[in-house]
């Protein structure tokens, strides 16, 4: 099958973008440990994007993503 029909869970980071990303664009992520330590986001248009779980702006990013599900939630 094509990489786009795989579910996110089955998706795995091998390299991790050295870019940083905006994070309005951010709409979820999920943690990995195997095969390297990584932080994958779901952008709002699909795409995955790994990146390193250790950088200040990473932290952030789950922080605010976190704090907009818990808004969601009340």
């Amino acid at each position: 099958g094509s990489a786009g029909s795989q579910s996110m869970r089955k998706f795995s980071c091998v390299t991790l973008s050295p870019a940083r990303l905006n994070i309005r664009n951010l709409v979820s992520y999920e943690k990995q440990q195997v095969p390297i330590k990584a932080i994958m986001f779901l952008a709002a248009d699909g795409t995955n994007i790994c990146v390193s779980a250790n950088k200040k702006w990473v932290q952030a990013a789950i922080k605010t993503i976190d704090e907009r599900r818990g808004a969601k939630r009340k």
